[in-house]
C-alpha cells in the first residue's frame, strides 16, 4: 500500500493549488494522510479525487476542517499502528508534544506536523515522521512531503523538490 503523508498545506494562503511534484504522486496513492494546517476545506476537497483520506486539523484550520477531523488520530493501516497529530500546542518543542499525545500507546509510526521541519527517525522501535510542508518550506532548502510504502516492512521517505509559485 502507498500513502501519501501531507502536513501545513496553507491553502490558499501560502499557494492557489497543489504542486504538481505532489499531484504526480497522489496519483498513484492508494491513501492520503494529513496531519493538518490544512488551512481550508478546499484542500480536502482536492485532495478527494485521489484517495481515501485520514487526518487531523490543525491550529489554523477552518472550523469545517476541525468538524472533520479530530486533533489526534490512531490508526491500524496493512498490521502497523500509526499515530497522528500536528504537535501545536504551548511549551516543549514540536516533536515532543506530538511524542506526548500518544505516549500511551505502543506506535510504528507518528506523524506530525506544524514546524515545517522534515523529520525522519527512529526512537527505540517507533518511527518519527514530519513530512516538512509541500506549500511552506520556510527556512529549510526544499519544499516536501512524505511517501510510505505499506508491505511486510514500513518504508518511510521524504520527496523532497523545488517549486515557484506563481
Amino acid at each position: 500500500m502507498r500513502v501519501i503523508v501531507l502536513s501545513d498545506t496553507h491553502i490558499p494562503k501560502r499557494a492557489k493549488e497543489l504542486p504538481s511534484e505532489l499531484v504526480r504522486e497522489l496519483k498513484q496513492a492508494d491513501m492520503i494522510i494529513h496531519a493538518g494546517d490544512w488551512q481550508t476545506i478546499e484542500v480536502l476537497d482536492m485532495l478527494r479525487p485521489y484517495g481515501p483520506i485520514e487526518g487531523v486539523h490543525g491550529n489554523v484550520d477552518s472550523e469545517l476542517i476541525k468538524q472533520q477531523f479530530p486533533e489526534k488520530k490512531l490508526l491500524e493501516i496493512g498490521g502497523f499502528k500509526i499515530g497522528i497529530v500536528h504537535g501545536h500546542g504551548q511549551k516543549q518543542t514540536t516533536e515532543k508534544r506530538a511524542l506526548a499525545a500518544f505516549a500511551e500507546e505502543s506506535l510504528d509510526l507518528l506523524i506530525f506536523g506544524h514546524s515545517h521541519i522534515p523529520v525522519k527517525k527512529q526512537i527505540d522501535e517507533m518511527w518519527v515522521f514530519n513530512p516538512g510542508s509541500p506549500t511552506d518550506k520556510r527556512r529549510q532548502p526544499f519544499f516536501s512531503f512524505g511517501i510510505l510504502e505499506l508491505t511486510d516492512a514500513l518504508e518511510i521517505n521524504h520527496l523532497y523538490f523545488k517549486y515557484r509559485f506563481s
